[in-house]
């Protein structure tokens, strides 16, 4: 047990302090323009929204090119593992360029979907407009990771992701109040830090990929496989994606008389949410390139101990998680707003959210397992269940008295429970330890 406690830690650690700095790039954004004003802040949640859908739609990316290069790491097969990757950083390039001439012509009709009011519209518009221009960055970020995380190293993500964090902050703080850019200054900071951290992450695997005879031109074969291999990951995303954007739909319509201060309120609370899931995500990464190894090398019982020990892991750190944002909730909100109302408010959603981090802990936790795997298919239908029992469970509740507070807690308890249940469940069974270098089934 020590010496699997110590790979999930090898791992673990250096991805833990990586996810911690990624939703900084949102944390310092949504401190930064919260002090310009409540519409700014609700404009910067509308946007973060929609960027995080279209991003968090290709996570695929990491996710899926970490378990391909870690079972042929498994395998014995370093160069079949960097080509891979590079078939991932290649779909990556195409990919975001869809996405990012689609987003800024749709930008206006994407804001308008949210029915926020002219103002807060006419803040999200500006920065998601901006933002849009790092969407190939963004995912090139996500793909150089899973490879790099797939090779089992996450010490250089981690060296990466907290320059380009430190950048971005600086850069904020440099155009939106130096050179008085407003929220448009926020989008140009965060899109020139992630220009650069994507470079760098770029120029490593490049360098791995020469060093083993790797091929670094573009392999249409590999690029169809990884694409292929990916819809259901990106189903099951989307699923888990389209919960979040009911999430909010359901806030806006909460109350007549203050839509600004609860979605105000919500992106702050969801921002923290999302912060602590990245960090709980740690294990999770540690799981996936864990579990891909342990099967590309054939060891199911190694793997029946991992996730029993993982699972230890994700429980207790959700307890931690869950006691920390307990208690901070009555302060936390000072740092991103002057707001009263939207402080005062922001207590009970946090604690709600505090009460649901345990749970949280061991989701993430066979999250990775599963995807490690390759289990994509289960994902993907388990993910579309939890959208049919969420969304008529968060509109509902949008409809109660303290209707913010009762959509967080359909969020807690229906999203995040149903997602244990059926997870917990998958685990327990065989169909998903499938060995080899391959994930076909």
């Amino acid at each position: 047990m020590r010496a699997v406690d110590r790979e999930i830690l090898r791992l673990a650690v250096p991805a833990f302090l990586a996810l911690v700095a990624e939703p900084m790039f949102l944390l310092s954004d949504a401190a930064i323009v919260g002090h310009l004003g409540t519409p700014e802040l609700a404009g910067l949640g509308v946007a973060a929204v929609i960027l995080q859908t279209v991003v968090g739609l290709c996570v695929f990316l990491a996710y899926g090119t970490t378990a391909s290069v870690a079972r042929h790491l498994g395998a014995g097969d370093l160069r079949a593992a960097l080509a891979q990757g590079i078939d991932g950083m290649w779909l990556a390039v195409i990919i975001g360029a869809i996405a990012t001439v689609g987003g800024i012509a749709l930008t206006p009709s994407l804001v308008a979907a949210f029915d926020t009011g002219s103002e807060v519209a006419q803040h999200a518009e500006s920065y998601l407009a901006i933002a849009f221009l790092g969407t190939i960055p963004l995912l090139l970020m996500l793909a150089t990771t899973g490879v790099l995380r797939g090779l089992q190293d996450t010490r250089t993500p981690l060296v990466v992701a907290v320059a380009g964090n430190g950048l971005n902050i600086a850069l904020n703080f440099l155009l939106v109040y130096g050179f008085d850019l407003g929220i448009a200054g926020s989008a140009i900071g965060s899109v020139v830090a992630q220009v650069l951290s994507a470079a760098w992450l770029v120029l490593v695997v490049v360098r791995a990929a020469r060093r083993h005879d790797a091929p670094l031109s573009p392999d249409r074969a590999g690029i169809k496989a990884a694409a292929h291999a990916a819809v259901a990951l990106v189903i099951r995303t989307l699923a888990l994606r389209a919960c979040l954007l009911v999430g909010t739909y359901a806030v806006t319509r909460v109350g007549a008389e203050a839509t600004d201060v609860n979605v105000a309120t919500h992106q702050i609370a969801i921002t923290l949410w999302s912060f602590l899931a990245f960090a709980l995500d740690a294990i999770a990464i540690a799981a996936q390139a864990l579990t891909g190894r342990a099967l590309g090398s054939g060891d199911v019982e190694g793997t029946r101990r991992l996730t029993r020990r993982m699972i230890q892991w994700g429980w207790g750190s959700g307890i931690v998680a869950g006691l920390v944002l307990a208690a901070v909730s009555p302060v936390i909100g000072i740092l991103f707003t002057s707001d009263p109302e939207v402080r005062e408010l922001l207590v009970p959603v946090l604690l709600v959210a505090a009460l649901g981090q345990p749970v949280a802990g061991v989701v993430f936790v066979l999250d990775g397992v599963l995807i490690g795997a390759g289990d994509g298919a289960f994902l993907a239908w388990a993910g579309l269940a939890v959208l049919a029992a969420y969304a008529p469970a968060a509109l509902f509740a949008a409809t109660l008295p303290h209707g913010l507070v009762a959509v967080w807690v359909a969020m807690s308890v229906v999203f995040m429970g149903a997602r244990g249940l059926l997870l917990s469940w998958r685990a327990r069974g065989d169909r998903w330890l499938v060995t080899g270098a391959t994930l076909a089934r």
